[in-house]
């Protein structure tokens, strides 16, 4: 199954929760889901009922649109997750935070992770001093991420009326620079995709 590539907002008003897809129009309060438009379709108003498998599925499907990732992709990390020590849930969603793409976007270089995976695709990002184009690499702890120089007055008119999130705990950055370094490995507790997504049901979703 190859990436969505529709209209991102129909995503979140399928999955009744905004999956951070928009970036400055969510940023203004401008996206669909926002203003309270219902699910997608002629019954989009009607209650849904939704079986175990439905849930389950429905917070599979959040976890991997909100990422950016293709199923094959998605459980790629699941298979990791889950043969590794310690609580599954909680591995996978440090391997999904540990992508360069994500940081790139948690450290407020993008106003979402499509425009951060984007970046990095097209070699505006740079690792340890190296440039690094694979959305996927697994930054470690210590990693210093950074825009290329070259690369700076482009990102920044990018970002131009952006003021993004909180920057997790486990990062540091330097905004006028455009660099910043991972910490530490993040726990759940810095995680804030745990927060409304329940990985648990991911993690059953998979195991059954």
């Amino acid at each position: 199954m190859g990436r969505y590539i529709g209209p991102t907002d129909r995503l979140s008003r399928a999955l009744g929760i905004d999956l951070l897809l928009k970036g400055k129009r969510a940023e203004a309060g401008k996206t669909a889901i926002q203003k309270g438009r219902p699910r997608p379709g002629m019954h989009g108003r009607t209650r849904q009922k939704i079986s175990e498998y439905g849930l389950r599925l429905r917070e599979k499907q959040k976890m991997r649109f909100m990422y950016g990732l293709r199923e094959e992709q998605f459980r790629r990390y699941y298979d990791i997750a889950s043969k590794s020590k310690g609580v599954t849930g909680d591995t996978l969603l440090q391997l999904l935070e540990t992508r360069l793409d994500n940081v790139v976007y948690r450290l407020g270089f993008a106003t979402t992770r499509a425009q951060a995976r984007q970046f990095v695709s097209h070699g505006h990002i740079v690792v340890n001093g190296k440039r690094v184009n694979i959305p996927s690499y697994r930054l470690k702890n210590g990693d210093l991420v950074s825009v290329k120089e070259k690369s700076r007055d482009f990102i920044k008119n990018n970002l131009e009326g952006f003021n993004g999130g909180v920057i997790p705990n486990w990062l540091s950055v330097d905004s006028t620079n455009l660099a910043g370094q991972v910490l530490t490995l993040p726990v759940r507790e810095e995680i804030d995709t745990a927060n409304f997504i329940k990985d648990n049901l991911v993690v059953e979703f998979y195991s059954k």
